[in-house]
């Protein structure tokens, strides 16, 4: 059957950041400007470029069974513990489980495992590798591991686009929903890969902050002083409903997802392209029906790199325009990859259920060229009544999500 002019509902919210184990732990540090980036103390490090990173503020292994845990890669333990979380929040649906589907979009997968293994096998030989090593290492395993723990039968779905992928793995959610296909999907992103092989990589690259002796300075989303991001680890997960089944058991709504737009650049692999993430902005305000006028706050994709975030306040000013109130929580955070569109989305839903904008940390001299009206200094109260939260990734990857309110 077809759901298409039904809409869809976020009953449940979970996520394990570097600034709390769960969601409201990571809303409250986010709405008082904390930051969970720190430096990297251990031997591993200390010839790197780059020394500080956004790690978990709650292991997972404090939250897991241990002999299960041990059984997973990092990524995918966080995955499970931002799923559960999700799926308690929503008060454990009561779902046929061929109409429940699972999304989870990842950047890297199991990236420790791979390069564990690795390091294992040259040091060892082939007989101490694990035998989970390829379990533990594919991209899959995340939406793999959440189906098994919730026994869901209709699907289990892993957008690998890079930065985008959690926000992408969001949007496939909704359309499962509306092609009659699920009536619940629990959709998000996970990534951990805090490790020194991608860290010398973006350093090289020039795309990571060296502000080592400042962590907590050093993700400036749109200051003129920006140098990059800084590689971060988590995961956040929503629980997506259709409407009626939600109302029909009676469930809470956190907010509608109104629309999603989904677009590739097809112009570089590393540079953004601002008309791949001006159509997906349009894309998804098509599909929530719509105006940019209707748009009161923008959850930026905002890295804190010199180009990106300029590209970026371009596309939003030619979709959207440059009335919104607009933030960005990864200069709290850091870069979290392929979780950075789910916990970019739990955040906007989050403003706009309690009409609360977290504000833009690190913001000491706004980039003349950013033309937006950026929330600084102290989060920014008032009703809002639709909110876009952006995300983009390496290859061209783009994809827009808008929240309106749930009731």
């Amino acid at each position: 059957m077809s759901a298409e002019n039904e809409d869809v509902v976020i009953t449940g919210l979970g996520a394990t950041t570097p600034l709390g184990g769960d969601v409201a732990s990571t809303w409250s540090a986010m709405l008082a400007g904390q930051s969970g980036i720190s430096a990297i103390e251990e031997e591993w490090a200390a010839d790197l470029p780059v020394r500080i990173a956004g790690r978990l503020k709650v292991e997972p292994t404090e939250v897991l069974d241990r002999v299960q845990a041990r059984r997973m890669d990092r990524c995918e333990q966080v995955a499970l513990v931002a799923a559960r979380e999700a799926w308690a929040d929503a008060d454990t649906p009561d779902v046929d489980p061929d109409r429940l589907a699972v999304v989870i979009g990842t950047g890297t997968g199991g990236a420790l495992t791979m390069l564990g293994q690795d390091d294992v096998l040259e040091a060892s030989g082939v007989r101490r590798v694990s035998p989970h090593t390829v379990p533990m290492l594919m991209a899959n395993g995340p939406a793999a591991w959440v189906s098994i723990d919730l026994g869901a039968r209709g699907g289990a779905h892993t957008p690998v686009s890079a930065c985008a992928s959690g926000a992408e793995a969001i949007a496939t959610g909704m359309d499962l929903i509306r092609l009659g296909r699920a009536d619940v999907v629990v959709a998000g992103g996970a990534e951990a890969c805090i490790h020194p092989l991608p860290m010398a990589g973006f350093a090289q690259a020039k795309a990571h902050s060296t502000r080592n002796d400042a962590p907590e300075r050093a993700s400036r989303p749109f200051d003129v002083d920006r140098d990059g991001f800084v590689i971060g680890e988590g995961a956040a997960v929503v629980v997506l409903e259709r409407a009626g089944f939600a109302s029909a058991r009676g469930a809470r709504a956190h907010a509608r997802l109104a629309g999603a737009g989904v677009t590739s650049d097809a112009h570089h692999i590393t540079a953004a392209h601002p008309d791949g993430q001006v159509r997906a902005m349009r894309r998804a305000l098509t599909s929530a029906g719509l105006s940019p006028l209707a748009i009161e706050h923008v959850h930026a994709h905002a890295t804190s790199t010199p180009k990106g975030d300029l590209v970026e306040t371009r596309s939003v000013t030619e979709a959207i325009g440059t009335h919104p109130a607009v933030t960005a929580t990864k200069s709290m955070t850091g870069h979290l990859f392929g979780a950075a569109g789910a916990i970019g989305a739990i955040a906007a839903i989050l403003a706009v259920r309690d009409g609360v904008i977290p504000a833009t940390q690190n913001l000491d001299s706004l980039d003349p060229e950013v033309k937006l009206d950026i929330v600084s200094g102290g989060p920014r109260q008032g009703a809002l009544t639709a909110a876009l939260a952006n995300s983009f990734g390496f290859g061209g990857h783009n994809a827009s999500l808008v929240f309106t309110p749930g009731s």
